[in-house]
Formats: structure tokens, sequence, C-alpha cells
């Protein structure tokens, strides 16, 4: 079958299937297909406009020589031979560029990095800049976990950001955060250096991850931390081991929550988005691909954006000329948009130079 004519039939199965009483029953099940049409909306769009061009110029050309109609068929020739190329070329970037984990739900984990103290309170500025950014622009921000320091920062966050195409705005974030300001403790005014890791997770559905009782072991204990009257009185945080002692372990804990269902339910959540990612980098490093889930190389190690606050600029190190260097105060404020957009066109025209070179 033509493959914009399968694009469409499995847009058309979508429609269907989220009319159907029994899929709208399915909470789960509906928002996973929700996530799925409105990430082939666009593409689909433009697959029915470039079949129905195709299809006018077929008709045009078959009544070129109609002594009544043949002039208006002439037109209708150079109409569609004009529009075509850019409806091909729209579908093309628009299949090339889309992930289907953009449409999803984010978990984010930051953590502090080397400068002690002033990297913890660097994590809680990001966790401060993500928030800001998800309230203005229509995201719902929940803290899973956190561990504070004692100065108000954090060793370690992990959040769930939930909204249309979380995942495809913020995996740009995902990389090595560097800041360079001069900390509150410094007495002699010294600028230090200091930095914060954030990874940036597509949220996995039920369907994704087939998590086994026999997989993971799950520890209650009691929380810590500045967390208000429940904490320190029950035994609500949650710790999950999965597959303990093998090369596939992982920990995830959860004590944000004063029940110990609701953060078992979200570490379970944690523990599928990172077994996803897992599969994710798997299967593109066995086929020899660049990473599509973010720019650059991928790894969490590489050193993605500087915030120096003495010149009140920061400078995002993957883009170039006049895009990489934005005011620090607007961007540690959550005004991330510009970085955003520019970091997605950098995307596409890598995938596009990709494909050609291949």
């Amino acid at each position: 079958m033509n493959p914009l004519h399968t694009l469409l039939a499995e847009f058309q199965t979508l429609e269907a299937q989220l009319s159907d009483p029994d899929v709208i029953a399915d909470q789960s099940l509906y928002t996973a297909l929700s996530r799925k049409y409105s990430s082939l909306q666009s593409v689909a769009r433009v697959a029915r406009d470039l079949l129905e061009t195709r299809q006018r110029l077929q008709d045009a050309q078959g009544l070129l020589n109609d002594p009544d109609l043949g002039e208006l068929a002439a037109a209708d020739i150079e109409e569609c031979n004009l529009n075509l190329p850019m409806l091909e070329a729209e579908y093309e970037e628009l299949t090339l560029t889309r992930d289907p984990a953009d449409e999803r739900d984010v978990i984010m984990e930051i953590r502090s990095g080397t400068g002690g103290a002033e990297a913890a309170l660097f994590a809680a500025d990001l966790y401060r800049m993500y928030t800001r950014y998800a309230e203005n622009h229509g995201y719902k921000l929940e803290l899973v976990d956190s561990n504070e320091s004692d100065l108000g920062g954090f060793s370690k966050l992990t959040l769930e950001i939930r909204g249309v195409g979380a995942f495809g705005v913020f995996k740009f974030e995902s990389g090595v955060h560097r800041v360079q300001r001069i900390p509150a403790t410094e007495t002699q005014g010294r600028i230090h250096t200091s930095t914060a890791t954030v990874a940036v997770l597509p949220e996995a559905e039920d369907v994704d991850v087939q998590l086994e009782a026999s997989d993971y072991r799950v520890d209650v204990y009691r929380a810590g931390g500045h967390g208000g009257q429940g904490v320190n009185t029950t035994d609500s945080a949650v710790r999950i081991v999965y597959r303990e002692g093998t090369s596939e372990e992982l920990v995830v804990t959860c004590q944000d929550g004063r029940s110990q269902i609701k953060n078992r339910d979200k570490a379970l959540t944690v523990l599928r988005a990172r077994l996803f990612e897992r599969a994710r980098e798997n299967a593109q490093r066995t086929r020899s691909e660049a990473r599509s889930s973010q720019i650059g190389s991928g790894e969490r190690s590489e050193k993605i954006r500087t915030y120096n606050y003495p010149q009140n600029r920061v400078t995002d190190h993957r883009l170039e000329g006049e895009a990489k260097n934005n005011p620090l105060v607007s961007i540690i404020e959550g005004e991330l948009t510009p970085l955003i957009a520019a970091l997605k066109q950098l995307e596409r025209q890598e995938l596009l130079l990709q494909k050609v070179s291949s």
C-alpha cells in the first residue's frame, strides 16, 4: 500500500477508536491513543493534501485535450505542479523529524554536580526555571522525589511534567548545565563554576514496559527532609530496586507524597520511564544511528549550556551565531521559548543533513 494511504488509514483508525465507548472508559488506553492521534495530525493533514493534489493533477492531465475544459485543465496543472514540491518537502520533513515519543509526558531528573553547596543551589534554580516555564505554557509539573541540602538547594530532584508534546519540548534540556557566579557563601568575591546534570526521559505507558512483580523489590521507610507535618511520622517513602545485583539494576525512590500508595505508583512511573529510555537507546545504538531524542551526542555528560551571572548571559553550546546567547535574567525566569525554537530548528537541519549524506 502507498505509505500515504497507510498513514491516513492509521489516522482514521485512531479517530474511530477515540470515539469508541470502551476505549473512552479505559483512561490509560484513551490517553495513549490521544497522544498518538495528536502526533499524527499535522503529517496526516499534509498527506491528505498531497494525495488530493496528485489526483487533481492526474484528472487535469486527462482533460488537457478537451476543447471545452482544456484551458482550465492547463491552469490546474500549473497550480498542481507549483504546489506539489512544497507539499512533498513538507511531508518529508514532518515524517523525518516526527518522533512518536515527542508527544509523551516527561520524567525529569536534576542532580547537583561539581561545586558542593553551590551546585545544589544551582539545581534548585533550574527546578524553579522549569517550574515557571511549565506554568506559563500549560504544562503540569509535579515533584516526585527530592533530597534537599542544608542551604535550600537540592542534591537530587525528580519531576513529572505532563502536557501535550512535553517530551518534544523538554528533551533539549538533557545534559550538563554549568553556572558561573559568586556564591552567597563566598567572602572574597571570587567567581566559582558549578554544574548540575539534567536527564529528560519520555514517560512510558504500561504497554511499553512489562514489569513482573519478580523483577523488583519494594521497600518502605520513613521520609526525611522538609516535607511538612506528614514527614517523619509515617512510613510513606518508597524505594524500588529493579533486578538487584545484576548489570540491569536500577534504584528509584519517592518520598514527597504523603501516601505510600501514591509514592509507589510514582516510583513505578519513574522506573518504567528509565527502562523505556534504556530500550530506546539500545535500539538506536544497534542501528548505529545518532540519537533522535536530543541534540548532540546524547550523552548526559555533555555540557550543553553555561549560565554566566557576571555577564548576564546564557550560552547554549549547541547553537551558533546570535541564537546561542540569551539574557540570563529572562532565561532563569523560565523564558526558554527562543532557545527551544532554535534547538528544534537545529534538530530538523541535522536530521535532514543525515538523510542527504546517508
